[in-house]
């Protein structure tokens, strides 16, 4: 399964409410009601300017680092020799940044924890 952008900004507008500022007695039979939902449009703006900071940080050449999921960090290559495979023509590959990401050990661990429907045994 992938994990896209609308499936992020679906997650956020199911965990994220807001109090109601304003009680009704409907409250005492229906407790749900106290909270207030985000938008769809809300929840991608959020999502949006999330990813927008993040990209900002990264091409000022800043690392991002999320607590208990990982860093990211901008790698600068320098400019190399490579070869053209399909006719070994030697080539000068530019100079460029690119992104790394390295893994925080609590999602690492995470990751390795051994799932009991995942077992060779079902």
């Amino acid at each position: 399964m992938t994990l896209t952008k609308a499936d992020i900004v679906k997650r956020v507008r199911e965990k994220v409410r807001f109090k109601n500022r304003r009680k009704s007695q409907q409250i005492f039979l229906f407790p749900e009601m106290d909270c207030i939902f985000l938008s769809k449009s809300r929840a991608t703006d959020i999502v949006n300017s999330l990813f927008e900071k993040i990209k900002e940080a990264l091409a000022k050449g800043e690392d991002v680092r999320i607590s208990r999921f990982g860093k990211f960090r901008t790698k600068f290559r320098w400019a190399r020799k490579g070869r053209n495979p399909r006719t070994g023509e030697t080539i000068i590959l530019p100079s460029s940044r690119t992104v790394k990401f390295w893994t925080s050990p609590k999602l690492r661990e995470k990751i390795n924890k051994p799932h009991p429907e995942n077992s060779p045994g079902k």
